[in-house]
């Protein structure tokens, strides 16, 4: 059954609201989208998006700390947010009869969250166990996004952690978190997305009704992120006393994910050729019978998402090695097989088995009202046509083989940047030089 269209307001604080009607199941899904994330942290507060994050769910001027929880939980409802490289974003899901709970939440933390030194101090001790659960203290932690950036981007907001460090996090201050709410969580800011079971009518009055008299405040300016493209390899190594095996991974610059989106797609439809499946020409060369490889991936964006990428972005190439096999056979082999795929393209059957295979996947994992909502909003937020959730499955299709056989000449040993991840005792953690 086909769904209803979509529907877009712009209330007068500049709110973007995009209402995403949806019959099939007694469900609502709320999200609100932040124009800000790790690449607008400033120089000496790395890992600040993340923290904001943390802080947003402490409380507000009108609700006490955990309160959002029991709201949300006792209606029978799930919420979250997440922290990405250029937007924050909170979700709610809820029964159908509960939107405007989940409404009157977000606009109470949109209106004035509760920053005090308590907070703080509290969220900052936990983003750091985070850190150390997730990063520090776990084999391949994060690898390679915590490290591959800083060699493959050269300005601070490409090239830094994300997750920040705990010099940086331990220096915040509750004036700090004042000024980034005040510059990035203005009402103008943001985008308000409502997908599921309501009355568009409805749904309007409500927003209107909790959001209108929060007020204006301007959106900062985006800033360019854009940096120039490699000309030569690089290469860095870091060391792991957690990995039992030594790993690599390999970055290349790709075309704007949104400027140069008829340019972008084919690197997508390249690296399910490439790594997709036991049927991929990475898995066998690299890990079936090249045996170079315990496990492989190759897949567009700096945190795996290839809709959810901003500019500047890169395709991803990872393999933990099998003992005896280096860093260097395996650049080789990816060198070797991308060099295969740019001489004589894929082949149709599996260019359209792989275009198949993506579009089911995006299928699925689109199908729950929450997936669903949070796609829309990402593709609101970054292209401004959330209409481009049904236009993907025919997009994808469309891409030829000359186009992913002209994206993979451009994958080339001397436009990338490597990391080399080995093994080593405590005393060789972190990077060498």
């Amino acid at each position: 059954m086909e769904r209803p269209s979509l529907v877009r307001t712009t209330l007068a604080n500049g709110l973007r609201v995009l209402l995403a009607p949806d019959r099939t199941v007694p469900v609502v899904a709320v999200t609100v989208h932040y124009d800000v994330g790790m690449r607008s942290e400033p120089e000496g507060r790395t890992g600040f998006a993340h923290l904001f994050e943390h802080l947003m769910f402490q409380g507000s001027e009108q609700l006490p700390k955990l309160d959002h929880a029991r709201h949300v939980q006792s209606a029978g409802g799930l919420f979250n947010g997440s922290t990405h490289l250029d937007y924050t974003q909170y979700h709610n899901v809820l029964p159908s009869n509960a939107l405007e709970r989940a409404l009157f939440l977000e606009a109470d933390r949109m209106r004035a969250p509760d920053l005090n030194a308590e907070n703080l101090r509290v969220q900052i001790d936990v983003v750091k166990e985070e850190i150390r659960v997730n990063v520090t203290n776990k084999p391949y932690g994060c690898f390679p996004w915590v490290s591959l950036p800083g060699v493959l981007f050269d300005t601070f907001a490409n090239a830094h952690d994300g997750y920040g460090s705990f010099e940086d996090l331990d220096s915040a201050t509750v004036e700090d978190a004042r000024q980034f709410f005040d510059r990035y969580y203005a009402p103008a800011n943001a985008l308000l997305t409502v997908g599921g079971d309501f009355e568009v009518d409805e749904a309007l009055e409500m927003v209107r009704r909790h959001f209108e008299p929060i007020p204006y405040r301007p959106a900062p300016a985006r800033p360019d992120f854009t940096e120039p493209e490699l000309t030569a390899q690089r290469r860095s190594t870091r060391f792991d006393r957690h990995a039992p095996l030594p790993a690599v991974a390999a970055g290349w610059r790709v075309p704007d994910p949104v400027g140069e989106w008829a340019a972008y797609l084919p690197y997508l439809l390249l690296t399910e050729v490439m790594s997709d499946g036991p049927a991929s020409r990475l898995h066998r060369r690299l890990v079936r019978d090249g045996r170079l490889a315990t496990s492989q991936r190759c897949y567009l964006g700096m945190l795996g998402d290839p809709f959810d990428a901003g500019h500047p972005t890169a395709l991803v190439c990872t393999a933990r090695q099998t003992p005896g096999t280096s860093a260097q056979q395996v650049l080789d082999a990816l060198d070797e097989e991308f060099a295969r795929v740019a001489a004589d393209g894929p082949g149709e059957r599996e260019l359209r088995r792989v275009a198949g295979r993506l579009t089911t996947r995006l299928l699925l994992e689109t199908d729950a009202v929450l997936a669903r909502t949070q796609a829309l909003a990402s593709l609101e937020l970054r292209h401004g046509r959330a209409e481009l959730l049904g236009e993907l499955p025919g997009l994808l299709a469309a891409v030829t083989a000359d186009q992913v056989r002209h994206a993979a000449s451009h994958v080339t040993a001397d436009r990338r940047a490597v990391v080399e991840l080995l093994p080593a005792p405590r005393a060789q953690e972190g990077r060498a030089a």
